[in-house]
């Protein structure tokens, strides 16, 4: 099904679906244990395995996980470099997996900011799998949903539909296409907001907050995930005729 009639009707989901996850509680992960926070972040990346192989047996077409926000910026300076230097190596070292197993790897956020060993391990990653076809894998890297939405409404620049702009979102996070709405969109952490992540893609999403640090989380915690959503009845503000007499 296409954006824009997933825009039009939102209630015309089908699968596989979009799953997006805020990826919270790293550092409080590596507190608890007497750790550096970026011990945490490290761990973290386990967490992001499991998830990325069970989600295509849970009918997860596109998963979305958000790495490093734009506010981000505001930690001590040596854990961003730690973030940083985990992501590049995370990525160089599962390159070749993901594209053995079918897995498509977008980038979105500011890239001018970026160190450039860990910018150029990304277009290396994106140039390899790019003929991923099993599961649209896409990290939130200096992003900012705010910061995108206010970009695309510049540039479109007077009246414009709902697709115009989500392609211009799309286009300002440095994508190459629109993705699909957000069907379920999950935090750990304990944390119960949004944070700036993805606002208008998760317009309609279901929301499922889970006190479980990111480390801890595991491919049964998102099969737990999917199962609660499939079991919710999404009604996009409409009723039946019957109920509504």
């Amino acid at each position: 099904m296409n954006q824009s009639a997933r825009l039009g009707d939102p209630a015309s989901s089908t699968l596989p679906f979009h799953v997006a996850i805020i990826m919270d509680g790293s550092g409080r992960w590596a507190r608890a244990r007497g750790l550096a926070r970026a011990a945490g972040h490290r761990a973290g990346t386990s967490a992001v395995s499991r998830v990325i192989q069970a989600a295509p047996d849970c009918g997860i077409g596109t998963l979305t996980l958000h790495a490093f926000s734009s506010n981000n910026w505001g930690r001590p300076g040596g854990e961003v470099r730690a973030l940083f230097e985990t992501f590049e190596e995370f990525l160089r070292h599962q390159t070749g997996a993901w594209r053995a197993s079918g897995i498509r790897l977008n980038v979105f956020g500011r890239r001018d900011r970026l160190p450039e060993r860990l910018l150029a391990a990304i277009l290396a990653a994106e140039a390899a799998t790019a003929r991923g076809t099993r599961l649209h894998l896409r990290l939130a890297i200096d992003y900012s949903s705010r910061e995108a939405l206010h970009q695309a409404a510049q540039a479109l620049n007077g009246p414009f539909t709902a697709e115009e702009l989500s392609r211009q979102l799309a286009a300002s996070a440095g994508e190459p296409e629109a993705p699909p709405d957000v069907d379920l969109l999950i935090r750990t952490g304990g944390e119960l907001r949004l944070s700036d992540f993805m606002v208008w893609e998760c317009a309609y999403a279901e929301l499922y907050f889970t006190p479980r640090l990111w480390p801890d989380f595991t491919a049964e915690d998102l099969r737990a995930a999917v199962r609660e959503f499939h079991a919710r009845d999404r009604r996009f503000g409409r009723i039946p005729e019957s109920v509504a007499v």
